[in-house]
């Protein structure tokens, strides 16, 4: 059982816990994730770690309220604990010098860019921050990104703050302007990362996502995670999350994300029903 530590709500939807959990605060690297099971009858769900404590030896997962899953996890209050918690998992970001090196981040993703671009940051590369939003108010780590940014560009769909588009008319604009760069990171929307590698591609720019398909055991022994890489076969939760944009096949890794879309859709209705039914009876 793992204790939760604090709870805040980031944006609408949108909330941050800090879990205590020592050996996987001592382990965890950029890029990692864990496996949680809320409660015994849950599935089980990948989320990055978005962030270590080891004063108080836990770790920070961020995550939006979007299944059941997600909706009960987001009911838990400070002080209660989630079942299980496994990890660290996946293989780490490749961290080193490379130079100038722009993160992308997009809605929640940009929760998971957080700790590469610190430890990017730790070896000296020159951060340049792309963060987007459908709007300001689900703009979230804006103020830790910035931090550790040499240059920060914000957009919004709606324009209520920063450029009014997409994260790529600025990485397009950037990219343009003939600034050297030696490596970008995308995290995000499966579409946004699409989009992103599609747009670098001509670039010459090694450009890095982190895939977050259907997940179960963690370990590459169901198969459930695979993903199409330069046409070979691979496993996110082992040979990932990370790969080479230019590489993955997204048209078919967006097919594999609405395999149980059905499903999906009845937990959560019989989830919602279920509490509704509770009203009525107080």
């Amino acid at each position: 059982m793992y204790k939760i530590l604090k709870k805040e709500e980031l944006a609408p939807g949108v909330k941050l816990i800090e879990v205590h959990a020592p050996l996987i605060a001592q382990k965890a690297k950029p890029g990692q994730f864990v496996i949680l099971r809320v409660n015994e009858k849950g599935e089980r769900i990948p989320l990055t770690i978005a962030d270590i404590n080891l004063n108080l030896e836990s770790i920070i997962i961020v995550f939006q309220e979007i299944g059941k899953t997600t909706k009960l996890l987001g009911k838990l209050r400070e002080g209660e604990k989630i079942l299980d918690l496994v990890g660290p998992l996946g293989t780490p970001s490749e961290i080193e010098n490379f130079g100038t090196v722009i993160g992308v981040g997009g809605g929640v993703g940009i929760a998971a860019l957080y700790p590469i671009l610190k430890a990017l940051k730790e070896k000296e590369n020159y951060i340049i921050s792309i963060l987007g939003a459908r709007s300001k108010n689900y703009l979230i780590f804006k103020d830790k990104i910035e931090e550790i940014s040499d240059e920060i560009y914000l957009a919004t769909d709606d324009g209520s703050l920063g450029h009014k588009g997409f994260v790529s008319d600025v990485l397009k604009s950037i990219l343009d302007s003939g600034k050297k760069v030696d490596r970008i990171w995308a995290i995000g929307p499966t579409i946004m990362m699409k989009v992103i590698s599609e747009l670098t591609k001509p670039y010459g720019i090694k450009t890095i996502v982190s895939l977050n398909p259907i997940m179960i055991d963690g370990t590459g022994m169901c198969g459930g995670c695979r993903v199409n890489i330069g046409n070979k076969t691979m496993f996110t939760c082992v040979d990932g999350p990370e790969f080479d944009g230019h590489l993955v096949n997204f048209d078919e890794l967006l097919l594999r994300l609405k395999t149980y879309k059905e499903e999906e859709q009845t937990a959560l209705k019989l989830l919602e029903e279920g509490e509704g039914s509770k009203v009525v009876s107080k």
